[in-house]
């Protein structure tokens, strides 16, 4: 059973909705697929909206926003992008954080894909097979307070994630992005980001970011 944030949110939707949530569980490379395919409604699960995703599903407007975080091993004192060069850097596959890897001079961007990539990251960056990897700031954030790693930096590209539906499914698409504007106008979506995420201000409704911005 998935717990956080996202299921958290996807409940409050589809109870707005009258519906239920099934969730079924895939690799990570097989979930946009599946959503075209019509194996699966939908794709709620750290889908970042970026052009690569849109060719192959439309999404709904976006039910969170994050920054990214560059992670490195305890005691590594990289604190800004400007400090990478040589560094193998791990992202997700075709992901936003891939996007921002490679704009980091002189590092070396190393793909990862499979059923549990955030985990596999982890025990990349962990071994020393990569010097330090990039995701979403809600998952990297907190590793901070964890011995075996540091939080070098945080970049606040405004990545916002959404609900991937079919392209064929118009109708779907249009009654979730309903009823997420009902639960973030009611103040009820709000409530569950401050229930999982208290470390972190409810983006939805602030202006965007650049991606040059980076805070320490």
């Amino acid at each position: 059973m998935r717990r956080g944030y996202e299921p958290a949110a996807a409940d409050l939707v589809a109870a707005e909705l009258g519906l239920t949530v099934q969730w079924v569980y895939l690799a990570w490379d097989d979930m946009l697929t599946a959503v075209a395919e019509h194996r699966v409604d939908a794709v709620w699960c750290g889908q970042g909206i970026i052009p690569e995703r849109e060719a192959v599903v439309d999404f709904t407007d976006p039910y969170a926003v994050f920054d990214e975080t560059v992670l490195v091993r305890k005691g590594d004192p990289a604190r800004s992008r400007w400090e990478l060069n040589g560094y193998r850097v791990a992202a997700i596959e075709g992901s936003a954080n891939m996007r921002l890897a490679v704009t980091f001079d002189g590092a070396i961007p190393v793909a990862f894909t499979g059923a549990d990539v955030f985990g596999d990251m982890l025990a990349a960056l962990k071994r020393g097979d990569v010097d330090a990897m990039v995701d979403d700031d809600v998952v990297t954030v907190p590793l901070g307070d964890d011995p075996a790693y540091d939080v070098a930096f945080t970049v606040r590209t405004g990545n916002r994630w959404g609900v991937g539906v079919a392209k064929d499914n118009p109708a779907l698409r249009e009654r979730l992005n309903a009823a997420l504007a009902a639960v973030v106008a009611d103040g009820r979506l709000a409530a569950v980001w401050a229930d999982w995420m208290p470390h972190l201000a409810f983006p939805l409704g602030t202006p965007a970011v650049q991606l040059d911005e980076v805070r320490a």
